[in-house]
């Protein structure tokens, strides 16, 4: 079965389009920072590293220092899918960052993207 074409895809080209979405909300590069290193345990400058570095979706997520055991709180829907439906692991791990993405570009408050 062919992979999905998002894993391949470099996170930094998605970061910004992250980035500009909640910028036209009112939110910050620093607050998609804050929720990717929340998901995903990279420090800062190692998220920059992996952003520099253009690596893809896949090893991004497989090579993440300590995934958030808290991410499972993550639920509903993005792009018309249960977040907590998806079976595929890497296909939930990167809906559980889109689901950050919107639910901060939403206006969310911080603590309770980050299931404080």
């Amino acid at each position: 079965m062919a992979q999905h074409r998002i894993y391949s895809t470099s996170v930094a080209s998605v970061y910004r389009l992250y980035v500009a979405k909640v910028e036209r909300k009112g939110r910050t590069q620093a607050e998609v920072d804050e929720v990717i290193r929340w998901l995903t345990g990279y420090s800062q400058q190692a998220l920059d590293d992996q952003l520099a570095k253009n690596t893809n979706f896949e090893d991004f997520l497989a090579q993440a220092p300590t995934p958030n055991p808290s991410r499972s709180l993550i639920t509903g829907m993005v792009c018309g899918v249960r977040v907590e439906e998806v079976e595929e692991p890497l296909m939930r791990e990167i809906r559980y960052l889109d689901k950050l993405i919107d639910e901060l570009a939403k206006g969310r408050k911080m603590e309770k993207i980050l299931r404080q």
